[in-house]
């Protein structure tokens, strides 16, 4: 399948053919070089194959002013929120700073909307320097998403700092079992996509995925 790809306003678009289902991956990355931010991409060229198309968003690319001043009316908000009000599925991506996820990210979703998230189906991804810290997706992320209407969130992904390469070469992105965890989350991601077109989700879809 050929593929384009293009900067627009903070999105990077992975673009493929007609009728595709439409996802949001949200950086929560201070910087747009980061290893969460390979690991978005990565999954984007994945869920590609799929019939899924990617947008990134770096809500460091957001005016700093107006998430420093909680300015939930700025135009660059809102266009960031028509992008994710027209997904199918969002993926949410943060690094680990201190245990939790990064204060950007926390700026950011405190000024969406409360049911931003709903009827979306929602994977989230961490990357933190130690095994530790790996629930922080289950007790610092999951909570602030199921309070924006999310209600079918997957397992979810944490992958380690040391586990993410420089660059791809000629192998993966990642180590051999955070790359497994990722495709197999990413494949029940796709599914739920599938069964959000048909009108119908798994009931326990709020705790699939794999961490």
């Amino acid at each position: 399948m050929n593929q384009l790809s293009c900067w627009h306003r903070g999105f990077l678009v992975l673009k493929g053919g007609d009728g595709m289902r439409q996802v949001v991956a949200i950086s929560g990355s201070p910087s747009r070089t980061s290893r969460t931010g390979r690991v978005l991409d990565y999954a984007a060229r994945l869920l590609a194959g799929h019939q899924i198309h990617v947008q990134r968003f770096d809500v460091s690319d957001l005016p700093a002013e107006d998430l420093l001043w909680g300015r939930a009316d700025s135009e660059a908000l809102a266009e960031a929120a028509r992008h994710i009000q027209a997904a199918d599925g969002v993926i949410i991506g943060t690094p680990v700073y201190k245990a939790a996820y990064t204060g950007i990210l926390k700026a950011f979703l405190d000024l969406l909307d409360r049911e931003a998230l709903a009827e979306k189906v929602v994977l989230p991804i961490a990357v933190g320097g130690t095994p530790h810290h790996f629930l922080v997706l289950d007790y610092a992320l999951k909570p602030v998403l199921y309070a924006l209407g999310a209600r079918h969130i997957l397992g979810g992904v944490y992958v380690l700092d040391s586990q993410v390469h420089a660059a791809e070469g000629q192998g993966s992105l990642l180590d051999e079992e955070p790359d497994s965890r990722l495709r197999k989350a990413l494949y029940e991601f796709s599914l739920q996509l599938a069964s959000r077109d048909a009108g119908i989700f798994h009931a326990d879809s709020a705790v699939l995925g794999s961490r």
